[in-house]
């Protein structure tokens, strides 16, 4: 399987690091001091939290989150 999801990433002020999440998997993000260790981390924490979804009978979601879209949309 060869899902690809949308990945946000971003410095937070707030929390003095670099911050990854994606939309698409719910609570599923990571930080790091660099925008590459931040992109490396949520690489893992992706492939745990589908790893964790399988081991209880869960399909991994659709990929839905395109921001892309949703600023044309806001635009309109």
């Amino acid at each position: 399987m060869n899902i690809h999801y949308h990945i946000n990433l971003f410095w937070s002020a707030e929390d003095d690091c670099w911050i990854a999440d994606v939309p698409d998997l719910k609570h599923c993000s990571a930080h790091g001091a660099s925008a590459e260790e931040a992109a490396r981390e949520i690489e893992i924490a992706m492939r745990l939290w589908l790893d964790v979804a399988a081991e209880r009978g869960e399909a991994p979601p659709e990929p839905r989150y395109r921001p892309a879209i949703y600023a044309v949309r806001n635009a309109a």
